[in-house]
């Protein structure tokens, strides 16, 4: 079975997600992450009937990285509560075209999603609808032609990270929705999850969890040695 898995106990379960690979079901039809965890676990420990498998959090199908499945409904309750009082260290990768203003610092928006576009909007003023999206970022390597970006992610909004940076005039790669001018060769985008920090729900540890960045992209791969 095709899954990278980065972190696995009696009560949570995370894996590294590639960029086209959907969370959820959706209105495709494609085979979706979840399920696919749950065929893991059904066939490594041998367990009749349905399995329990609860999805913490989402992220973007063309999206890469950590994504996080709760193995009981405690978990599943907890992690949850977890997410929603921010207490979940949510860090991510952007490789983006252009410099952004400053090396560091911090970005906020009212961010107000279009739904019908399934597209979201960095606004300086706040709407009706809109919900505030904060964001720390820093510049932590260049290439000739292109920046990785680390991002501290404070609140959770949709799409908030490609709209975030794409107001300051740094399209993430790929992204064709919020401004860059090509797909890449894969039909994702260069935006990974790049790891997770939280107190266990149930051990009550601190867990870190990383994703490698994805294999067979070279631009990715080179920027991951040239910081490690």
């Amino acid at each position: 079975m095709d899954l990278e898995i980065l972190y696995e106990d009696n009560h949570l379960i995370a894996v590294n997600k590639s960029n086209s690979d959907l969370v959820q079901g959706d209105e495709t039809g494609d085979e979706a992450l979840n399920d696919k965890v749950k065929a893991y676990l059904k066939q490594k420990y041998n367990k009749p009937g349905n399995v329990f498998l609860g999805v913490v959090h989402r992220l973007d199908r063309p999206v890469s990285g950590v994504v996080l499945f709760a193995r009981t409904s405690k978990a599943l309750s907890r992690m949850n509560k977890l997410f929603q009082e921010k207490e979940v260290k949510k860090t991510y990768w952007a490789i983006v075209k252009n410099l952004p203003p400053d090396e560091e610092g911090q970005l906020k928006h009212f961010i107000l999603k279009d739904s019908i576009k399934n597209k979201s909007y960095a606004l300086h003023k706040k709407r009706p609808g809109s919900k505030e999206g904060i964001l720390n970022y820093r510049l932590i390597s260049s290439s000739a032609n292109y920046h990785l970006l680390e991002v501290d992610l404070k609140t959770g909004r949709h799409h908030q990270i490609r709209c975030q940076l794409a107001k300051i005039g740094c399209p993430i790669k790929g992204d064709l929705k919020y401004g860059f001018p090509r797909s890449n060769p894969n039909g994702g985008i260069s935006l990974h999850s790049r790891r997770l920090e939280f107190v266990h729900p149930i051990k009550k540890e601190v867990v870190v969890i990383e994703a490698p960045v994805p294999v067979n992209e070279p631009l990715w791969n080179a920027f991951e040695n040239v910081i490690i």
